[in-house]
């Protein structure tokens, strides 16, 4: 397993295990953690949001007997409703500093690792948000925060004005968007970027062509095609796309939805593979010219 520094000295695998796919009625969670755990895979990444919160209670579970050997990253700021029905934005202070005491019951541990808030818009009030998050850190229930987000002007917000530790973000060969708006910057500012859907929702991983983030069936074709005919010695499109991420310098951790033996494969044999060259990488990014933001520039 190969392993990437975060500024708070968190030493991370290069793939970390997405949790939101899990379903608490599956017997097969604990086996793909523990496997995962076992290969070093050192991060597990969740949310409160996630199957109204027991997607921590199982993870919280399964790593019950492990908690000190691994990371545990979950999300807050979007509310469930008392009916169930749905959820509301809610990046205010006192929420939040509630809601850490809920995951945190939930997780059966006494610290997360990362706290990251679920969202954010510019029109947030962010100087109590980032106060929220500092109070945490120093009471010690959280031992660093972030955001995800896919919007630069508000990760360009807390990067000028906080101190977060990393930013989860969308990116993959099919989402090359964050090469052009955000990357640079954080990598500038020694904050960790945690990329998510790194296979597209399955479309970098064989699955059949449909539109994605502004790209029509046909373009997703061509970007496909171009991929299958790069993938490298020994691996496959999953695997080669994973490693067009993680090479990414500015990339700390690709977070890997996993929910069957397969996902944990790829990621897991990804991980361990040889790095693209430079020159590997190249011919991937030149399969087509990558997307840029069309709003919250």
């Amino acid at each position: 397993m190969q392993y990437k520094s975060l500024e708070n000295g968190f030493k991370v695998s290069v793939t970390s295990f997405g949790c939101m796919s899990l379903k608490s009625a599956s017997t097969e969670n604990d086996s793909l953690i523990n496997t995962a755990i076992n290969n070093g895979i050192n991060l597990f990444d969740t949310a409160d949001l996630y199957d109204k919160g027991d997607n921590e209670i199982l993870l919280g579970k399964a790593l019950k007997n492990k908690r000190k050997d691994v990371f545990i990253s979950t999300k807050v700021g979007n509310r469930w409703r008392l009916d169930g029905s749905g959820w509301d934005w809610c990046p205010r202070k006192e929420y939040i500093l509630t809601a850490v005491d809920e995951s945190l019951r939930r997780l059966g541990t006494d610290y997360i690792d990362l706290y990251l808030l679920h969202g954010g818009t510019i029109d947030d009030p962010i100087d109590e948000i980032i106060e929220a998050f500092e109070r945490l850190v120093d009471s010690g229930k959280i031992r660093s925060y972030g955001l995800s987000s896919i919007r630069p002007n508000v990760i360009r917000e807390y990067v000028n004005r906080s101190n977060i530790t990393a930013v989860m973000t969308q990116y993959s060969l099919l989402d090359r968007r964050p090469e052009e708006a955000t990357l640079k910057l954080l990598q500038d500012n020694n904050i960790g970027v945690l990329a998510r859907g790194t296979v597209a929702s399955g479309l970098l991983a064989g699955k059949a062509a449909a539109p994605y983030v502004g790209l029509s069936e046909e373009q997703v074709t061509a970007i496909q095609n171009g991929l299958n005919t790069n993938i490298q010695s020994g691996s496959t499109a999953a695997e080669t796309a994973l490693r067009y991420v993680i090479d990414n310098p500015a990339i700390t951790t690709a977070v890997v939805g996993i929910r069957t033996s397969q996902q944990l494969t790829d990621a897991l044999t990804a991980a361990n593979a040889a790095p693209l060259t430079d020159a590997q990488r190249s011919i991937l990014a030149s399969i087509w010219e990558g997307n840029i933001y069309a709003e919250h520039r």
